[in-house]
């Protein structure tokens, strides 16, 4: 009767625990801010990757540097920055591009969750040999 009784009891903690246990594209996703403060990041799904648009800006402005002469007077906000982020293998890391609004230049990027509230993000030239970051805190 034991037996009959723990197999039942050891598949619902086994269900509990793997429920407790983060997902980190579903973690990743939510509103994010730069380390100086000057701009907030909306993270959120695209179809099977990761996107993330400005949705806050300190001091609002325009694309100006956008190599599309065509799209430098539209406003920085709404604008998509993190570009079709998929997973990479690494647990908490995706793969896309990066729009750098401050040079109009789209590089290869990563984003890392590298824990619940913070986001790593480097945007990278030279098939990742040079890459430049910051870490994104999570906006509460």
């Amino acid at each position: 009767m034991l037996k009959s009784i723990a197999a039942p009891v050891l598949v619902a903690v086994g269900l509990l625990a793997s429920s407790l246990t983060p997902t980190f594209a579903t973690d990743a996703i939510g509103d994010w801010v730069r380390p100086n403060g000057a701009s907030k990041i909306r993270i959120s799904s695209c179809g099977a990757a990761l996107c993330g648009k400005l949705i806050w800006l300190k001091s609002p402005r325009n694309d100006t540097q956008n190599p599309d002469t065509s799209k430098r007077s539209r406003p920085l906000v709404g604008v998509q920055i993190v570009q079709s982020m998929k997973p990479t293998g690494k647990t908490g890391q995706w793969k896309g591009k990066v729009y750098n609004a401050e040079d109009g230049k789209t590089y290869t990027g990563y984003i890392e969750l590298t824990s619940a509230n913070k986001l790593k993000l480097e945007g990278c030239v030279m098939g990742g040999l040079i890459c430049k970051g910051e870490t994104w805190s999570r906006v509460k």
